[in-house]
């Protein structure tokens, strides 16, 4: 085999935040290589963005081309359970910053966030696999196959790990660790949805709880084009009672919820369903002497309030900024300033994920009476800005959810 290729960062992945990375390393004329297994576009989950993301698209300089490609408008999200609606607009939050965004098809959006990084100079090889590597010597080694299986290796000062589901260096290096989340399987297809409702609000996310099984809950995610994504998510044993064809089940649980019954009554089905099992996952440690893992290849929580791409874009920006002091050889805390930093929004979120399946956030959510200013510190985190900390419900997520979940506790 050749003398291996040499790049001070090899990027594993060309979603979210391996194309936000490369491009913040670029800015500063750090050399990346992006290798990525599959071709743009493709398909995946994950279409509805919170405004967090945004702030990292700006300074990523991807802000216009994101603008431009017409995807749906997005100003919050919106709630319904046996008869109950609530909604949350995200301009009216607590911390300051966008309040809008996007919902999107994630295989033109990925693509546009790729194309906006090659177009900066960053290098991005399709169809690259990483077949293995080694983090032991002082400069880590990747195996790779080519778009024609032909194998070379890539030494560099660092590896970024943004394969997301992919999930190659925890993998390689067995670092994958069981979640603290049990297991739920969540099902899923694109949709033409027909809705002729009026009243129906496109530039919401519609999250919906099953009407019998509080810990089953449907997505519904408009985009422009007149076609949704809508998806169900549960306990792998409450798919049990349904058709093993799964978009025979999606329909039959569709008329098991009044309100999707009704918006759905003339959807069209023209896609297989997708599926994806025990998702949530954890590893030993987000990053070494010379690797990081971003986004989902380091964490994934749950889907149910959108938090995926928003942590994979934060994860992406905090390594990236590291990582340009320590080419400018100053001194860095990756335990302090990636993982702790990290993980201080990734917890705020577990929180709120682990007491929407609790019931306790629920009844939060549905309360008919809601404290405005409590309401807009909620928003604040459904809105994706789950790392300030001038938030009591980022501060101390734990105690503040406790405390409001038992004042909003149904007196029945």
């Amino acid at each position: 085999m050749l003398s291996p290729q040499t790049t001070q960062v090899a990027i594993i992945g060309a979603g979210p935040s391996g194309s936000i990375a490369a491009a913040l390393l670029n800015k500063h004329n750090i050399n990346c290589i992006i290798l990525e297994k599959s071709t743009f576009p493709r398909f995946s989950i994950g279409e509805s963005l919170l405004p967090a993301c945004m702030e990292s698209i700006k300074h990523a300089g991807m802000l216009n081309a994101v603008e431009d490609a017409c995807f749906q408008f997005k100003d919050g999200a919106a709630f319904h359970c046996n008869g109950t609606f609530t909604s949350f607009d995200f301009t009216d939050k607590f911390t300051d910053g966008a309040g809008t965004t996007f919902q999107v098809q994630r295989g033109n959006f990925d693509k546009v966030l790729a194309d906006c990084a090659k177009e900066q100079g960053v290098e991005i090889r399709y169809q690259h696999e990483i077949t293995d590597v080694d983090v032991n010597a002082e400069k880590p080694l990747l195996s790779v196959l080519d778009e024609n299986g032909t194998p070379y290796q890539i030494q560099a000062d660092f590896i970024l790990d943004a394969s997301g589901f992919g999930r190659v260096l925890p993998k390689l290096l067995e670092l994958e660790e069981p979640s603290c989340l049990p297991p739920r399987r969540a099902i899923f297809t694109h949709i033409k949805d027909n809705i002729t409702d009026e009243s129906y609000d496109r530039n919401k996310i519609l999250v919906s709880v099953h009407p019998t099984n509080t810990q089953v809950w449907y997505w519904l995610i408009p985009f422009s084009n007149g076609t949704c994504s809508f998806g169900v998510v549960g306990e792998p044993e409450f798919f049990d009672a349904y058709s093993e064809d799964k978009v025979t089940a999606l329909k039959q649980l569709a008329e098991e919820e009044s309100n999707l019954k009704h918006l759905l009554n003339q959807a069209e089905y023209p896609n297989p369903c997708g599926e994806i099992m025990g998702y949530s996952a954890n590893v030993s440690k987000l990053f070494d002497r010379n690797f990081a893992l971003l986004g989902n290849a380091g964490e994934f929580l749950d889907p149910v309030f959108s938090s995926g791409v928003t942590i994979a874009m934060k994860s992406a920006e905090l390594a990236a900024n590291l990582l340009i002091k320590q080419f400018n050889q100053e001194t860095v805390n990756w335990q302090q300033d990636y993982s702790d930093t990290l993980m201080k929004g990734v917890n705020a979120f577990r929180c709120y994920v682990e007491g929407w399946y609790e019931g306790t956030f629920q009844n939060v959510i549905f309360h008919e009476n809601p404290n405005p200013k409590i309401k807009q510190m909620i928003c604040a985190i459904l809105a994706g800005y789950a790392w300030d900390e001038s938030n009591p419900f980022v501060a101390e997520p734990e105690r503040r959810l406790k405390v409001v979940a038992e004042l909003c506790k149904p007196l029945n």
